[in-house]
């Protein structure tokens, strides 16, 4: 047999999809992505982006990253290990420790590469991951790259964890899962989980990527949002969302940080983050301080949003958070309503398995603090109409 065999197989799947215009992926954008932005040709209403705070097109950010190109140059020409460490990095993560009220942060390259390091350096051969069976698929590879014993639970189901922790009490054991979970933009039960990371010794590192800059009261995120900032071990985020940049961090004990720095394979082999990601990062973190106001908009259009929505008659699942599913529960319904969508106006994610459980098919959407009233009735306009169309609502 062929190794390249199912490459084509694949691809002969992919024209299918592209010829009954149901093909979704590597979209082509033109423009800044903001709360409209030009897909393909087309300008649409961007309810399908993680730019939460609408920051990647703020003009101080950009300033910012301007002045860092003008200042360093467009690379670092190699890992921070060596001969990429800036003093931005440096200045970046003492900036995010402190807004994470913890003793010390490090900064990846992606967020992605933030998992894949910080948990493969840390569960050991003789050690366990517990995760939660929703969490991202950077979680999953970071336990894969791990020497360790990989247990999961099902979503959201504190027995279910009880009776892994119950199983493992010798072991040494981190608690890995997500602050809101990506696809269902429901909230992990983190008291819960406290409580029994408490009772059975576990340690907890908590994926903030989809909460920071948007739960609690000064845009912590999921830690802050429950008042347990003190009893979560590490608290991982990328800057890809409300941050405005591309890259990632951890934030924890110096000593646990510094053994990841000095033992992250991602960290240590891979270029390190370009100077204008740092300084748009640095810059969105300020802005975050300072402008509140930002997120209580983000939050009365989330809210709008969820009314809206099931008004209408669309499940919404258990979200609580701008990350809104409408779960279709039927592949092709998810395809057809996400081309009709598009033909109306508005940008959303088709999401099928293996990034949902079968069954669970969904259009993933999701809001910004730049969001109008009026684009936001838009979108609410098109999806009665397409549901309708469809058979949906």
């Amino acid at each position: 047999m062929d190794l390249f065999e199912k490459c084509a197989e694949a691809t002969e799947y992919e024209s299918g999809l592209k010829q009954r215009g149901h093909y979704f992926f590597f979209q082509k954008l033109e423009s800044p992505q903001d709360s409209e932005a030009v897909v393909n040709g087309k300008r649409v209403i961007m309810v399908g982006s993680n730019n939460y705070l609408g920051l990647t097109n703020h003009p101080r950010v950009k300033e910012a990253a301007i002045k860092a190109i003008e200042k360093y140059g467009t690379s670092c020409a190699g890992s921070r290990f060596l001969n990429g460490n800036l003093d931005i990095h440096e200045e970046l993560e003492e900036k995010l420790a402190r807004f994470l009220r913890k003793e010390a942060a490090l900064v990846f390259a992606t967020g992605y590469q933030t998992n894949l390091g910080a948990i493969s350096a840390l569960v050991g051969r003789n050690d366990v991951a517990i995760i939660d069976m929703y969490d991202h698929a950077s979680i999953i590879d970071g336990c894969r790259l791990s020497f360790g014993e990989v247990k999961k639970y099902s979503h959201n189901d504190m027995d279910a964890l009880e009776t892994i922790l119950e199983g493992i009490k010798e072991k040494n054991k981190l608690i890995i899962v997500d602050g809101v979970f990506s696809m269902e933009g429901d909230i992990a039960d983190l008291p819960a989980i406290v409580k029994l990371a408490k009772a059975y010794g576990a340690r907890i590192m908590l994926d903030d990527a989809h909460a920071i800059g948007v739960l609690g009261d000064g845009g912590r995120g999921t830690a802050e949002h429950f008042g347990l900032e003190n009893d979560v071990d590490l608290i991982m985020g990328t800057h890809s969302k409300s941050l405005a940049a591309i890259g990632g961090f951890i934030a924890g004990p110096s000593d646990v940080i510094s053994w990841i720095k000095h033992v992250a394979r991602p960290m240590i082999f891979s270029a390190s983050l370009s100077p204008s990601m740092v300084a748009s990062a640095s810059t969105a973190l300020d802005i975050i301080e300072e402008q509140p106001e930002l997120r209580a908009q983000l939050w009365k259009n989330t809210h709008k949003m969820l009314k809206g929505y099931k008004t209408l008659g669309y499940n919404t699942g258990t979200s609580e958070t701008p990350i809104i599913p409408i779960v279709i529960k039927d592949t092709m319904k998810t395809y057809e309503m996400c081309k009709l969508l598009f033909e109306n106006g508005v940008f959303v994610n088709a999401v099928i398995s293996p990034a949902v459980p079968q069954g669970r098919e969904l259009l993933r959407t999701s809001y910004m603090a730049t969001h109008t009233e009026e684009q936001l009735d838009k979108v609410l306009a098109a999806f009665e109409k397409v549901g309708r169309q469809v058979g949906v609502i």
